[in-house]
């Protein structure tokens, strides 16, 4: 799953994107790593393991435009490290979230590393030292998730419809600008904010 999933991210026309709805099928979003793969894992092959799931995270967050998280079901492990490398994140009611990996004696990895900014340093250590689940209403109020709606699927097409009303332009500038604003100083945000207000301006100008 996860090398089909990094080869439909790669085949996307970037070119023609406006935004991305990733979803799940059948029951849940993504249940995460199958038990008994995780405990096969030895000091050769749990690298590759763990690259395989980052490499799915980083194509996610590569995408230039708003990627959307449609969530239901069991949203574990694996399964929410890729939620959460999402730019949005909406949920059906009765919705679980969890890291598990720690009662199965390894850490949780990766785009776990997005966890303590998306909930702060204590809930995501909550999360990742018990393994214990959250519902979406918790999970809403941590600030894992944007939206807890009983009709997901008509929460996610509001979603996406408010997404590409916007300027496909501003909305990549606007995303980019995210990202950056996770780990730079202010003055670098500020700079880079203001130089990107003046390519939109620009364009902007040039359309007009």
């Amino acid at each position: 799953m996860l090398s089909a999933l990094a080869g439909a991210l790669g085949s996307l026309e970037r070119e023609a994107l406006r935004v991305v709805l990733i979803a799940g099928r059948g029951r849940n979003f993504c249940g995460g790593a199958d038990s008994v793969e995780l405990k096969a894992l030895n000091p050769q092959t749990a690298p590759e393991f763990v690259t395989r799931i980052h490499k799915v995270c980083s194509a996610i967050r590569g995408l230039p435009v708003p990627v959307v998280a449609k969530l239901h079901g069991a949203v574990i492990g694996a399964g929410l490290e890729i939620a959460a490398a999402c730019d949005l994140r909406v949920a059906a009611e009765g919705t679980r979230f969890s890291m598990p990996e720690v009662r199965l004696g390894i850490p949780s990895v990766v785009e776990a590393a997005l966890l303590p900014r998306l909930m702060g340093s204590g809930r995501a250590a909550w999360l990742v030292l018990t393994g214990e689940p959250i519902d979406a209403r918790r999970a809403l109020e941590w600030g894992l998730i944007e939206e807890v709606s009983p009709d997901v699927d008509l929460a996610a097409q509001k979603l996406v419809k408010s997404l590409v009303a916007g300027s496909a332009e501003a909305l990549r500038e606007q995303k980019r600008l995210l990202q950056l604003w996770e780990e730079a100083p202010l003055a670098t945000a500020v700079a880079a904010s203001i130089e990107a207000f003046r390519r939109t301006t620009i364009s902007s100008t040039e359309r007009g």
